[in-house]
């Protein structure tokens, strides 16, 4: 059996603020195993970013709070341990490549620099030996030039190779876990081809298990080998992603699929929006968070989370809608997906 890295269960964040309690996480279960590929589906405002700044424990108290659940890192509970113990793991054991490099990167410092500190902070390596290894990781995510181009400062790389420069900063010192927190957005679709393989080539290197955030249903199915599909803070359904993507169960995973543009299609059809907006996170239902915006609601939905129900091994789903029932409804929808014959 493939190695546990981490295992989150019942994680809930909330935050604070003057107009009320915020869920912005609520309950999320999910593991991850070495040389495995988890993503991160949703919206904006589901809480995926919230659920991996958890992860990293990097949440701002004020006026956020990790309130319930474990997040258990190769056995040890990481919001058991000191801020110095998490300060060491994080960027060691547990690295992160995050949304905007631009905002990520300190502006004033040399791409080289900012590189080597990761090292010296973690493998206390010298500042000759961070500096070449620094180097040497901006060649390994291609960047030309390594040897010139570490000498330079945010403002003078693409956004192509500012992600280049988050990523080995990353894996600088080899990670058990590597987060990627919507790491092709604003790239053009080359660029974000390149970045996927280089991702891909770390990880085949180091044998880390990566969490992919992303808004790109493509991306996942390239990339993942599982999903989480995340809604209102809670996961709505998960399991292997040829599974979610072939027998999607859960209403909104069907909006999701639905809403994509298909190319093997021979006439004109227009995409199916999932109509209205998400849920404010200060009034959010008692029950399932898309209640409100569910075609097939019933009384009971807004009422009462549905418990985890078990549609296939590994692939659960959380949905009032009795099984045989969504059976008959996916059977009218359109074919999101051909399967590929083996």
């Amino acid at each position: 059996m493939a190695e546990r890295l981490l295992e989150v269960t019942d994680l809930s964040t909330h935050f604070f603020t003057y107009a009320g309690e915020v869920k912005a996480v609520d309950g999320v279960s999910f593991t991850l195993d070495r040389d495995e590929t988890l993503g991160i589906v949703g919206e904006s405002g589901s809480g995926k970013t919230v659920t991996a700044m958890s992860v990293m424990r990097l949440i701002p108290d004020p006026p956020g709070r990790i309130v319930g659940g474990t997040i258990v890192h190769k056995g040890r509970d990481l919001l058991a341990v000191s801020k110095e113990e998490m300060s060491d793991i994080r960027g060691n054991d547990v690295a992160m490549i995050f949304q905007d490099p631009m905002t990520s990167l300190n502006p004033v410092f040399k791409i080289g620099d900012q590189i080597a500190e990761v090292i010296r902070r973690h493998q206390g390596k010298s500042k000759r030996e961070s500096w070449k290894m620094a180097v040497d990781l901006l060649a390994k995510v291609g960047i030309p030039d390594p040897e010139e181009r570490v000498n330079q400062y945010p403002f003078e790389y693409s956004g192509g190779m500012r992600q280049r420069a988050m990523i080995a900063m990353a894996i600088s010192c080899n990670p058990d876990i590597l987060i990627a927190d919507e790491p092709t957005t604003a790239l053009d679709v080359t660029i974000q081809a390149q970045i996927m393989d280089v991702i891909r080539e770390m990880q085949a290197q180091y044998h880390s298990g990566v969490i992919m955030i992303t808004h790109d249903l493509g991306v996942v199915a390239q990339m993942a080998d599982k999903v989480m599909v995340m809604y209102g803070g809670r996961t709505l359904e998960d399991g292997p992603v040829d599974e979610v993507y072939y027998n999607a169960h859960h209403p909104y995973t069907w909006g999701l699929l639905g809403s994509l543009p298909r190319l093997d299609e021979t006439e004109k059809q227009r995409l199916t929006p999932i109509e209205g907006q998400p849920p404010n996170l200060l009034l959010l239902p008692a029950g399932c968070p898309f209640s409100g915006r569910c075609l097939y609601e019933m009384p009971v939905c807004a009422g009462e989370f549905p418990a985890l129900e078990m549609v296939e091994p590994g692939h659960g789903v959380h949905c009032w809608i009795p099984v045989a029932e969504r059976e008959k409804i996916r059977a009218g929808l359109p074919q999101f997906v051909h399967r590929v014959p083996s």
